[in-house]
């Protein structure tokens, strides 16, 4: 198979199967950093384009296949997608800060004075899941719904509904900026961590705090590219009438 290093992670993330779990083990940002072609993103990440080409070959092929046990929501229903990311992604979000804070805080009052890193990462943390409760707000009272009430409206026939944030490209840069920043706040508290790599004097909750974290990054991960690389093209395709496959 010969792929082109021209195209975007966004390509490589929506048309190869496990795509996106190659570019997790690299290093390389496949939800913020979707527009970024895949020789660009390698030089970003520091690693060999041609180790990444050989990881997407072995692998893959072209089918289009969606992760395994998810529909493929490059096609479909929109509103079918959005209902994915509201019971799987937001719903995991709201359940995982409390519990991350909880951690946070009992980690920190233990092992704050050896480890100074700890309290970085939770004044990090605390910015971090302020900015997503507010986030996720947005779009499930605004954003969400109007692109349900659009599609509907398509699908029936029926005039396109007018919301007053003019067009869904605006709501879309907003959201699209608050992925970036909530996305270099993991970066940073990766990097504090060293990896989510607990040191040899940690405890069961610090070495169980670094493995939620991981895990809230690469959920973070998965839903952000599904909004950025999914949800939010289509969703202005269908509003400027270039979607297919209603």
């Amino acid at each position: 198979m010969s792929l082109d290093t021209t195209k975007t992670i966004r390509e490589f993330a929506t048309e190869i199967p496990d795509a996106t779990r190659t570019f997790e083990k690299f290093g390389i940002d496949y939800c913020c950093g979707g527009a970024k072609s895949l020789r660009d993103a390698c030089l970003h990440a520091r690693v060999a384009v041609d180790d990444v080409l050989h990881a997407l070959e072995q692998g893959s092929s072209f089918t289009q296949a969606p992760e395994a046990g998810l529909p493929d929501f490059t096609v479909g229903r929109l509103g079918d997608l959005i209902e994915h990311i509201l019971t799987t992604h937001h719903v995991y979000v709201k359940q995982e800060i409390p519990r991350l804070h909880q951690f946070l805080s009992k980690v920190v009052s233990v092992h704050g004075k050896n480890h100074p890193e700890l309290g970085k990462i939770q004044q990090t943390f605390q910015g971090l899941s302020a900015e997503l409760i507010s986030h996720m707000m947005k779009e499930e009272h605004i954003l969400f719904p109007h692109i349900v009430a659009l599609e509907e409206a398509v699908s029936n026939g029926r005039p396109k509904p007018k919301p007053v944030f003019g067009t869904i490209s605006n709501p879309v840069h907003m959201m699209e900026l608050e992925h970036d920043s909530a996305g270099a706040a993991l970066k940073a508290i990766c990097a504090l961590s060293a990896n989510y790599t607990a040191p040899d004097d940690a405890c069961f909750s610090y070495r169980t705090l670094y493995t939620a974290l991981k895990e809230f990054e690469t959920d973070l991960h998965q839903h952000v590219h599904l909004e950025n690389n999914i949800l939010f093209p289509r969703a202005i395709d269908l509003e400027s009438g270039a979607a297919s496959g209603l």
